[in-house]
Formats: structure tokens, sequence, C-alpha cells
């Protein structure tokens, strides 16, 4: 599940890169050249470590919660997270 992308927009002294590890986390962040971009994105993966408890919990409560708001939406109710 890895993936990152280094982007450098018309104008910008910046690039912009986003980075996925293979646990889904991600992180990005600003840089003026593409070699500190592949530094941090090489960091970010080679300092990657599975998943806590905790973080395993909030994934299955984000998606028991986006399963619950499509079951409204096909049953025509407006969903209220509030």
């Amino acid at each position: 599940m890895r993936d990152y992308s280094i982007t450098k927009y018309k104008g910008n002294t910046h690039y912009t890169v986003n980075v996925i590890d293979s646990y889904g986390r991600t992180s990005g962040s600003f840089f003026r050249t593409e070699i500190e971009c592949w530094k941090f994105i090489y960091d970010f993966w080679s300092s990657e470590t599975p998943l806590t408890n905790k973080e395993e919990e909030q994934n299955l409560l984000n998606k028991a919660i986006a399963e619950c708001v499509q079951i409204d939406i096909k049953r025509g109710v407006e969903p209220k997270l509030d």
C-alpha cells in the first residue's frame, strides 16, 4: 500500500511531498529540492512500525461509521454525525 507523490506547481519555489506507508499512515511536507523529497520518503518508509491497538481500533470505528452513513444514504435518510 506504499505510495508517494512529489509535485511542484508552476511558480512555486518548493516541492510538495505526500507519502503513505504500508500500514496506511500518511505524512506530507515541503522541500526546496527533489533530493530532500526522496530523503523524506525514504526516512518515512524506513521508520514505519505496525499499527498500535489504538490505531487499529480507530480504523475499525472509522469504517463502521462510514458504513452506517452509506446505509442511511441508501435508505434516503440524511446522515447526522453530531
